[in-house]
């Protein structure tokens, strides 16, 4: 798992360089969640980041998939280039 994070997180940064989303929107249409889930996802997201409960979003954050965290990470990589515009 730890590796799995880690080669998500090189990716993250190998985008955040180039700052092109073609590669994050093609790993993004081909997965198999709704905008429903989409939209669920960072709303969890964004109320138990703004938490000081660490413990509850690590907890949180441990037990998404694969998917879930592809669409984090995505967030995360958009926002970072539209926040540095």
């Amino acid at each position: 798992m730890m590796q799995d994070n880690e080669q998500l997180d090189n990716t993250v940064i190998a985008t955040l360089k180039n700052k092109d989303h073609s590669a994050l929107s093609e790993q993004l249409d081909s997965l198999s969640c709704t905008h429903t889930d989409i939209i669920e996802l960072l709303s969890q997201y964004q109320v138990l980041s703004e938490q000081d409960d660490d413990e509850k979003f690590d907890t949180w954050y441990d037990a998404l998939c694969k998917e879930q965290l592809a669409v984090l990470k995505a967030f995360e990589v958009m926002r970072a280039h539209y926040e540095q515009a």
